[in-house]
């Protein structure tokens, strides 16, 4: 088998590879090849014994990538005898032998995005995985919302859902310790992630709250929106309310998970969502969006809000920091909940898909 992670950068990409490979090397079934960029390489170190890394260079850019991925990588796989191509993105090499894609890349974000750039972007991102879809022979979707939205009507008896799982490092705060007054907000800083109105949600709760304060933890995509960000905190002069901390390591993240009052996932597009798993699993109180995926992954286990309402969204958050008993009766919903999802069978679901996709 040859995995195709040239498209795993960062993010959910890179969580959901990093945990489900340890498994599958151990699977008698499979020998593993896994390509990727040089540059890729240190977010996957140490790769375990068994995977035969084969590390590709040329100047990254996005339609680099599309071309070495739709012209070389069929090459490379059919040279190296693989039996199946898979590809934990929406799209693969058409071309090459027995493709698995898997769905997690949210696309509804594109059809807002007017940018020339940016429309292009999406336009293509979109027909690829369309193409890739309806030549796979299998195809792997993280959420039943992914398996509705990104099918595009096509194949759905090929597709299988097949959940996320979340590191066993999050896990709730030694009993009698008392959790901290902040807000957090987990997730790289781009438009679907929606901080501008977060952003606005903040300056209403702390109307009635004014030492309220918020972490966001997540690096900068591109310049444009994190700039958008910055602006909105100086705008609103929330320069000490607002901690934008970069992206951080797993050991400082389960320490935030542990500390906050309460989790705010404001996004617009998930088919997912890591951080809600994580916070479940650290039995943090959610604050969630009510769009796309949340729902189905969170259940009754958050307080939900219209993410484009900041005063909805703000009256969420104020539910749960004004009421304790709520706050713990949500932590205690949230980790029962987070033992629905597990790597060890995901992985162990996906090996399954593979082996029957090269049979």
């Amino acid at each position: 088998m040859l995995i195709n992670a040239l498209h795993a950068k960062t993010g959910g990409g890179v969580t959901h590879l990093r945990a489900v490979l340890p498994y599958l090397a151990k699977d008698p079934r499979l020998e593993i090849h896994i390509v990727m960029h040089q540059s890729q390489l240190l977010r996957f170190e140490p790769l375990d014994e068994g995977i035969h890394p084969h590390l590709v260079s040329f100047r990254e850019s996005y339609f680099r990538t599309l071309w070495w991925e739709q012209v070389r990588l069929p090459l490379m796989a059919w040279r190296l005898g693989a039996r199946v191509t898979f590809s934990p993105a929406n799209f693969g090499p058409i071309f090459a032998p027995r493709p698995v894609i898997m769905l997690r890349n949210a696309l509804a974000v594109g059809r807002r995005d007017w940018r020339p750039r940016r429309w292009v972007y999406w336009s293509v991102l979109t027909l690829m995985t369309m193409a890739s879809l309806l030549r796979a022979r299998r195809a792997i979707a993280v959420s039943d919302y992914a398996r509705r939205a990104l099918s595009f009507g096509l194949a759905r008896q090929r597709i299988a859902v097949v959940p996320h799982g979340v590191d066993p490092a999050y896990s709730p705060p030694p009993a009698g310790a008392a959790r901290g007054d902040f807000l957090l907000a987990v997730g790289d800083i781009y438009v679907q992630k929606n901080y501008l109105m977060l952003i606005e949600a903040l300056v209403i709760a702390r109307q009635t709250h004014p030492d309220l304060t918020l972490k966001i933890a997540g690096a900068n995509v591109g310049d444009e929106y994190p700039g958008q960000v910055s602006d909105a905190i100086k705008r609103h002069g929330l320069g000490d309310a607002i901690e934008l901390l970069g992206s951080v390591d797993r050991d400082r993240l389960v320490a935030l998970y542990r500390d906050c009052a309460l989790l705010v996932f404001p996004s617009t597009a998930e088919t997912f969502g890591h951080p809600l798993v994580e916070a479940m699993a650290s039995g943090t109180p959610i604050a969630s969006s009510n769009q796309a995926a949340m729902p189905e992954i969170l259940g009754d286990a958050g307080i939900y809000f219209d993410p484009l309402d900041p005063r909805d969204m703000a009256a969420a958050i104020g539910k749960i920091i004004n009421d304790r008993e709520l706050a713990a009766r949500l932590g205690i919903a949230a980790r029962e909940r987070a033992k629905r999802y597990s790597w060890e069978k995901a992985a162990r679901d996906t090996a399954d898909i593979l082996v029957a996709a090269g049979s």
